[in-house]
């Protein structure tokens, strides 16, 4: 970025923020709201990435977040035609996501009820992101009513909150921590 560029550009003072190709709307439309939870989830798993956790880990999480950025400029565009090619999340990327939550899966004891959240800061992490995920998964299915959204995108949503409960599990058993099942009275 150039170095006169700045962070601040006072053009959304009045509310109002553009798409990519420049097109104004609210900064409460409901494009603006699925990148921002798109966004905000980035944030959370850097915080994962950021914890004492195994290097692949931690690699796999940096692809999620360049998925997540790829992500977010798609839902960011604007119905004006832009002279740039934008990267767009692939079929692969989802598959990423599935071997790494099959490779985790055979690691760990079978799953018989829901577990609670909690155990370890790291895992609690892991749950954070996984419901933000599922709130940016929720927000991306109600943009795609009025603009359309590539299945891919709500797809990929979809495989990485699996992701992260799968990743919670696995750090669990990793640091020897005890999940807390859910056992409701009944």
């Amino acid at each position: 970025m150039s170095s006169d560029w700045k962070i601040y550009t006072k053009t959304g003072d009045k509310g109002n923020t553009s798409l990519i190709g420049g097109t104004r709307v609210p900064k409460y439309d409901v494009r603006i709201e699925a990148y921002g939870t798109v966004d905000e989830l980035n944030a959370w798993v850097g915080l994962i990435r950021d914890q004492d956790v195994a290097k692949h880990y931690r690699d796999i999480l940096l692809e999620i977040q360049k998925h997540l950025f790829t992500l977010e400029s798609e839902l960011a565009r604007g119905p004006d035609k832009i002279e740039r090619k934008l990267p767009v999340v692939q079929e692969e990327d989802i598959s990423l996501l599935e071997n790494e939550i099959d490779t985790m899966n055979e690691k760990i004891p079978e799953l018989n009820s829901f577990v609670l959240p909690g155990g370890h800061t790291t895992v609690s992490y892991c749950h954070l992101a996984r419901t933000v995920c599922r709130r940016a998964e929720r927000c991306v299915i109600k943009m795609n009513e009025s603009f359309s959204v590539n299945p891919v995108n709500i797809k990929y949503l979809n495989r990485l909150s699996d992701y992260f409960f799968v990743l919670s599990r696995k750090l669990s058993h990793d640091l020897g921590i005890s999940e807390s099942p859910w056992n409701p009275r009944i």
